[in-house]
């Protein structure tokens, strides 16, 4: 069952591939925006994911976060998410991403439990 309170990490370090530079986002070679909140929809995704039933997964499907600092390469990074709000099959998280410095971004990402089967046979089908 899911319940409000659930909390996750997920932690990397920044490689030359999870820089703005690597993924198109800029051409600065410090950890990139749309990694961190990759690194966020995974974070949010893992800590759910035992819970639910067989068949099932959850897919992102709003991000509001925003990202404060520059992390370079080399440095560790890590996300903290917590669930904070179950309606049905909706599911809000609040996330925060850190690095070895402090803070990086925040935010709240938004997810929905699915049937991993008939999601993707949808998509298929558009």
């Amino acid at each position: 069952m899911i319940v409000t309170g659930l909390k996750g990490r997920f932690e990397q370090t920044v490689t030359p591939a999870l820089t703005a530079a690597a993924v198109g986002s800029g051409l600065v070679s410090v950890f990139a925006t749309p990694m961190m909140i990759a690194m966020m929809e995974q974070t949010c995704h893992n800590s759910v994911e035992p819970h639910l039933d067989e068949g099932q997964t959850t897919v992102g499907t709003h991000v509001d976060v925003s990202h404060e600092a520059a992390t370079p390469v080399g440095m560790k990074v890590w996300c903290e998410s917590e669930l904070v709000e179950v309606d049905r099959r909706r599911l809000l998280f609040k996330v925060a991403a850190y690095d070895e410095r402090g803070l990086i971004g925040q935010g709240t990402h938004e997810r929905f439990v699915v049937d991993h089967a008939k999601f993707q046979a949808k998509a298929m089908a558009n």
